[in-house]
């Protein structure tokens, strides 16, 4: 039976916009260029390349995406509330490039 409206389930896996999660995570400075990062084709979720920045990531999805002159690889720990200061946003995610 579907839960009644307003109600939310409580097994359900908690989920987040991938352009809000790398704004959040301070990989990019505004939300547009995130969105725009990955309608370019630019980020991969899981080894997938996404176009759609409001795709749904969850924790221990890997991305891949360029920052700078480098290719990132991040796996994501956790899911923000808010756009805090880079110590709370680097306790979002595992960089797996070193």
């Amino acid at each position: 039976m579907a839960e009644p409206a307003g109600k939310t389930d409580p097994g359900a896996v908690a989920r987040l916009r991938l352009d809000k999660w790398l704004w959040q995570a301070r990989f990019v400075k505004t939300r547009s260029l995130a969105a725009a990062l990955i309608r370019h084709g630019h980020v991969r979720v899981n080894g997938i390349p996404v176009s759609r920045p409001g795709r749904d990531i969850a924790p221990g999805d890997v991305l891949t995406f360029p920052q700078g002159s480098q290719i990132r690889v991040v796996r994501i720990v956790a899911l923000g509330f808010r756009r805090g200061p880079a110590t709370e946003a680097q306790t979002l995610y595992a960089d797996l490039d070193t």
